[in-house]
């Protein structure tokens, strides 16, 4: 029997009526989200690859479906994970991560189409190829679980809106779930929605982040996620704060703190069901 979380998170996608997936990075991150109302949440490659002091695109396979399972293990809600290129240059490899994923309770996935760590994308037919066998692993699960085929190239300088929404297009035909050209223009964007009954997921991030929820409603978006968003929002605060204290001996961006118990409170008050 399908988990009820794959359940609903694959029920979440409806064009015109976006939830927003949380980004996330750790268990206190986790919680304190669910606890805020969160819907559903998602891993970031880059959020977490700087809890270990690594830079996004060279984490391993190893350690994100780690990271992932010990996410899935202390909520109650859906999660999703950014799971880069699929650790692999190949379909075979690709389609062994979808498979773990799945393996560690995850409800859902987003693969892309760069040759990590460069910022290549990968050719044509094998971007394709490759999430042609991430969704033969999905059909194989028989159960929910929602793969997003992301266009990275636009986002990377590898290629332009033209061609993401080829990839794109192509990844459709092969059996993507939920699509994804991160950074496509809001205009672009919503040329996007209308060329697609399938559901599409937008980056919240540089101009995006003018955008309300309603805006991105009325264009037909699904999905909205921030990627690395707030994490970089936090390690702003840890830089502003530390070349204050560190170079002028000002501790008064210290001052704004959220109270402890608010804190918490919201790492507490959603009990865990462990048989979610």
């Amino acid at each position: 029997m399908s988990n009820p979380r794959h359940q609903i998170f694959h029920a979440l996608h409806q064009r015109g009526n976006p939830f927003v997936l949380v980004n996330v990075w750790d268990v206190g991150t986790a919680r304190m989200m669910e606890a805020l109302g969160a819907q559903a949440i998602a891993t970031s490659s880059a959020a977490f690859a700087y809890t270990l002091g690594k830079v996004d695109g060279t984490l391993t396979r190893e350690e994100a479906l780690n990271h992932a399972e010990q996410l899935v293990r202390v909520v109650n809600i859906p999660v999703s994970a950014d799971l880069e290129n699929g650790y692999s240059d190949t379909p075979e490899g690709v389609a062994e991560t979808v498979r773990l994923a799945a393996e560690v309770g995850l409800s859902g996935v987003s693969i892309e189409d760069t040759c990590l760590p460069t910022d290549t994308a990968y050719p044509f037919d094998v971007a394709v190829e490759r999430i042609g066998a991430a969704a033969e692993a999905v059909r194989a699960l028989k159960r929910d679980f929602v793969l997003v085929a992301r266009a990275d190239g636009l986002m990377t300088g590898a290629y332009d809106c033209d061609e993401a929404m080829r990839r794109c297009a192509a990844f459709e035909r092969v059996g993507a779930n939920c699509l994804y050209a991160p950074l496509l223009p809001f205009a672009e964007l919503a040329t996007f929605c209308a060329s697609t009954a399938c559901p599409i997921n937008a980056l919240v991030a540089d101009e995006n982040t003018q955008r309300t929820r309603e805006e991105f409603a009325a264009i037909g978006v699904a999905r909205l996620s921030l990627g690395s968003s707030l994490a970089r929002v936090t390690h702003r605060l840890i830089h502003d704060a530390g070349k204050a204290m560190l170079d002028a001996g000002d501790f008064s961006v210290l001052k704004d703190t959220i109270a402890a118990d608010v804190v918490d409170t919201l790492m507490t008050q959603v009990p865990y069901d462990r048989n979610c």
